[in-house]
């Protein structure tokens, strides 16, 4: 679910400006997996930027506490969701947790770093979408820890329907400041991208596997 649409517009302008987000479908990235992805993005940037970085905060915030009020944990998922989710913990005067990727090989052995008490109210902080395999994974490390999460915040999300099926199944409700169809229509507005590379990037989005630019 989008946040606010005008919200969606600005992050998707922000993104493209600081080039925290480039596409490429001419020249596209390969993910790890060897996918060929028209789409870069890398949200640790807007922290460099802070203009940028107090607007996502404050609207991460505004959307918390118009679901879920101001009295949750905030966690942060690796490595993206840290930083993140520690401005807006300390803007909302909340505690603050982390989820690794994967526990620590030494010591208590961790996952989730920090206090989280059972039965608490956690709201999670993301900076990217994709397959949302990961994301939910926190949310599954948190869960075992007996926390109730109330729902996960994220930055961008790519929109892949698998994503959101998977968040249903978990019954993680998950809101977004701004998604790939903000991100494409903000591109082409500004002449970043025209119909041609648009109808491309479409594609991908749909069929990233199948997918040749």
């Amino acid at each position: 679910m989008i946040f606010r649409p005008e919200t969606a517009s600005k992050v998707a302008e922000f993104l493209l400006q600081i080039k925290a987000i480039k596409l490429q479908p001419t020249s596209p990235f390969i993910w790890a997996s060897g996918i060929k992805s028209p789409i870069y993005c890398d949200n640790r940037i807007i922290l460099s930027y802070p203009t940028i970085r107090t607007f996502i905060r404050q609207e991460l915030c505004n959307a918390i506490q118009q679901q879920y009020g101001s009295k949750a944990l905030i966690a942060g998922v690796a490595t993206g969701g840290i930083a993140h989710g520690a401005l807006v913990a300390q803007e909302m005067g909340a505690g603050f947790a982390y989820v690794r990727s994967a526990s620590k090989g030494h010591g208590l052995q961790n996952k989730v770093e920090g206090v989280v008490e059972e039965g608490q109210d956690v709201v999670v902080i993301e900076d990217l979408i994709s397959t949302g395999k990961s994301s939910l994974d926190a949310v599954a490390a948190l869960r075992l820890r007996n926390a109730n999460v109330k729902g996960m915040l994220a930055i961008f999300s790519y929109g892949f329907d698998e994503a959101y099926q998977r968040f249903e199944n978990e019954n993680c409700p998950l809101t977004v400041l701004c998604d790939y169809d903000h991100l494409l229509k903000v591109a082409l507005k500004t002449k970043y991208i025209n119909e041609k590379e648009l109808s491309s990037l479409q594609q991908w989005r749909k069929d990233p596997k199948g997918w040749n630019n």
